[in-house]
């Protein structure tokens, strides 16, 4: 049996810019015999970052959020809107009728890497993710390294019929949220 280890728990803490006590409500709390905070683990064991990453689960929120990385500029792509749902639904198609307006535009095309400058495989070797399901709500966030510099966003998703989609997307580095952007 796969037990959490402490360590385990405050790498993904890290990642994810989480206190322990936010990431045992996020990912359950450690097994009542496990070690504390502070014992290291057994040098047999090999660290948390040399551990192959959980396959997504298809269907899951992690899985509507994975294109968006593996193809530039997609969010702002009218073929995408079914994957989003309001807030930021809304906000999209008023971006989509004003650029087909010819008055310009009103997103970032690369809000996914929070508008930053990025070389492909930087981001494919740091690109780290870590999901939470309550609900019919979910909360994705997203790390990674673009031009040297860590970023960290977060997709929130609802579930509607059934499927995930995207509800608002929030740049903790940059401080922006899609939901806010005024695209009129």
């Amino acid at each position: 049996m796969l037990r959490c280890r402490p360590w385990v728990l405050a790498t993904a803490c890290l990642l994810a810019g989480l206190s322990s006590a936010a990431a045992q409500g996020l990912l359950g709390a450690p097994p009542a015999d496990a070690p504390a905070d502070n014992a290291a683990p057994p040098p047999a064991e090999s660290p948390a970052e040399n551990a192959p990453a959980a396959p997504v689960q298809p269907g899951s929120p992690t899985a509507v959020v994975k294109p968006f990385y593996e193809h530039a500029r997609l969010e702002v792509d009218p073929a995408q809107r079914g994957h989003f749902t309001d807030p930021a639904k809304s906000v999209l198609d008023k971006s989509d009728a004003l650029r087909k307006s010819g008055q310009g535009e009103c997103l970032d095309p690369n809000m996914a890497l929070d508008n930053a400058e990025y070389d492909e495989a930087e981001i494919d070797k740091s690109l780290k993710t870590i999901e939470a399901v309550k609900g019919d709500q979910a909360k994705v966030v997203v790390a990674f390294v673009a031009s040297g510099n860590p970023h960290r966003l977060e997709w929130k998703l609802k579930k509607v019929d059934g499927d995930w989609k995207i509800s608002d997307l929030l740049s903790v580095t940059g401080e922006w949220a899609l939901s806010q952007y005024q695209c009129e």
